[in-house]
């Protein structure tokens, strides 16, 4: 099991150093998987409380000066080899198979929730609107914290998550304005360079967490 995990042998080459059949190491494998997932997932990764949330959202200001942030969201594209019977589903734009790893971190390069479902050939966008996660941001039942006021306003505001020009804008997204609206005002440049500033943080939790499991 953990050969298989940490080097990507086929099954074939496990069977054979252990003298069991393909079927069994496969069997293995998923049994295995779905322990950890089941045993080790609300340990290490629990459903976000509005606690993890206000927590998130503190550092978020606090570390990039971006308020009423509670996390950054993106896809990653994980390189997979073609499925059987795949078709082009999991063909994405990088002329490479790939699953997309789309995940909602906090200021600290740490996941807060993740889905690892979405097809190559998708749009982050897409994906986000049909995990679960997105699904339950979109009816809002994630535990996300009430409105509250920005820095020096009286006015609450919602509290948000940030993400790039592939999203959907939403009362609980935010995304950068077109480079042909910013580059002409000062203030939505400011902000698309605090926004994009604040959303880097995504790839540095995403290529850190990725080499450390």
């Amino acid at each position: 099991m953990v050969i298989y995990l940490s080097t990507g042998d086929s099954l074939s080459t496990i069977g054979h150093s252990f003298r069991v059949g393909f079927s069994t190491v496969s069997k293995i494998i998923v049994e295995v998987c779905e322990a950890i997932i089941k045993i080790m997932g609300p340990m290490f990764m629990p459903e976000p409380t509005t606690a993890i949330w206000e927590a998130s959202a503190r550092g978020f200001y606090e570390k990039w000066q971006f308020p009423n942030c509670i996390g950054s969201v993106d896809g990653k594209h994980v390189t997979i080899k073609c499925p059987d019977n795949s078709e082009s589903r999991n063909f994405c734009y990088l002329k490479k198979f790939s699953v997309v790893l789309m995940a909602i971190v906090d200021p600290h390069y740490k996941f807060i929730c993740i889905d690892v479902r979405g097809y190559g050939r998708n749009s982050d966008g897409g994906i986000l609107e049909e995990s679960v996660m997105g699904k339950r941001l979109e009816a809002g039942n994630l535990n996300v914290p009430k409105s509250i006021p920005l820095p020096g306003q009286e006015e609450n505001i919602p509290m948000v998550l940030i993400g790039d020009e592939a999203f959907a804008l939403k009362s609980y997204l935010m995304k950068p304005f077109p480079h042909r609206l910013s580059r002409n005002d000062i203030r939505l440049d400011t902000y698309n360079y605090r926004l994009c500033r604040a959303r880097r943080n995504f790839y540095n939790s995403v290529m850190e967490q990725l080499v450390t499991y």
